[in-house]
């Protein structure tokens, strides 16, 4: 497993994918940004203000389809030259290679969260908010990364099941309002597009109940562990088309 995750970062070395997940969170916190400067006679509640403005673009429709545009990246190697032939003919298991991926690209999300996280930052400087930053801020990040798990196995079994690269951004791309409709339908905990937005308090920052944070948690693994055992057993399963 550490030599096919030292292999995975390999393939990004030379890579430019460090200034696509650069270049979307800062896109979205300049519109948020923009959005609280000419607003702040509305948003009157500080932090939490800011946080509904630069939040929203970013984990409604930045998040998941930079979550989409990553899996295909790190996948894209093997769609090309007939690759996955040699690929499955190495020593190494199908379950090794995909979550050996998984987890560059929870690492590759959870950068791009602290990115974030330090931009919310940034700007509360800038508009000199007075109150204390606010600590449940940095709770709701980590449950959006975690929920970005869900959709990162997701993406990453379509990206290994489409050779175009432009396809499952797609999809993503559908899947996110579909996640709206699912959210603003009360069924978000059993959709992952609508868990990131409801990990995130993207729509609202109201706290959970214990009930909806135990099933929050729950949800997204169900997800995870569905999404990751699919893809495996597809990839055992399946014959790669190589031509």
């Amino acid at each position: 497993m550490k030599q096919s995750i030292s292999a995975e970062w390999l393939k990004l070395r030379h890579s430019r994918i460090g200034l696509v997940l650069a270049v979307l969170p800062i896109l979205s916190w300049l519109i948020g940004c923009a959005n609280y400067y000419f607003n702040q006679d509305v948003l009157q509640n500080g932090w939490h203000s800011l946080w509904t403005q630069v939040s929203l673009f970013y984990g409604e429709f930045f998040l998941p389809i930079l979550i989409a545009i990553c899996c295909s990246y790190v996948c894209r190697l093997e769609q090309q030259n007939r690759n996955w032939n040699m690929i499955l003919a190495s020593p190494v298991t199908v379950g090794c290679i995909f979550l050996a991926k998984m987890i560059v690209v929870s690492i590759l999300m959870l950068a791009v969260q602290a990115l974030f996280m330090g931009l919310y930052l940034l700007a509360g400087t800038f508009f000199s908010i007075q109150e204390p930053f606010p600590i449940e801020t940095l709770g709701w990040a980590f449950r959006g990364w975690y929920a970005s798990l869900s959709i990162s196995a997701l993406q990453l079994g379509l990206s290994l099941r489409f050779r175009s690269f432009a396809t499952p951004i797609g999809i993503s791309l559908c899947a996110v309002f579909t996640g709206l409709g699912m959210y603003l339908a009360k069924l978000g905990l059993f959709f992952p597009f609508s868990l990131l937005t409801i990990g995130m308090s993207v729509l609202s920052q109201d706290k959970l109940t214990a009930v909806q944070s135990n099933l929050f948690w729950v949800m997204n693994m169900v997800f995870i562990i569905t999404f990751v055992s699919m893809s495996i057993h597809r990839l055992k399963t399946k014959d790669v088309i190589s031509s």
